[in-house]
């Protein structure tokens, strides 16, 4: 951002929080991992165990509920970093972004580990 203004050219920052869109789509990203975890060696999945695998694949599937549907969110945010003639530096598009990701952001990296 910072490297472009020497050329004139003002960069936003879109901070968007979780979102349903393909990448959050629970079926398709945990049948890549599932096809992943075949083809791992077999002493790589027992370092990280069977138990390890499922609860990854389980908080995959759980992940839908805490994307909103409402990508209008997003999409507002870039329109108005595109259209305003004094546009923000940063935006945070969603409930979780303004509320969590942002504010954990300014606090110490050992705190937010715990958080």
């Amino acid at each position: 951002r910072l490297e472009m203004r020497s050329f004139g050219v003002k960069v936003s920052v879109i901070e968007p929080g979780r979102f349903q869109t393909g990448i959050t789509n629970a079926e398709d990203v945990g049948k890549h991992f599932i096809a992943v975890w075949q083809r791992l060696p077999e002493e790589i999945k027992a370092d990280y165990g069977e138990n390890y695998f499922k609860h990854f694949l389980e908080s995959i599937r759980n992940m839908k509920h805490l994307c909103s549907p409402n990508l209008s969110l997003v999409t507002d945010c870039m329109e108005h970093a595109l259209t305003s003639r004094y546009p923000r530096t940063r935006y945070a598009a969603g409930w979780d972004a303004k509320l969590l990701y942002i504010p954990l952001s300014y606090l110490p990296s050992a705190i937010s580990d715990l958080v």
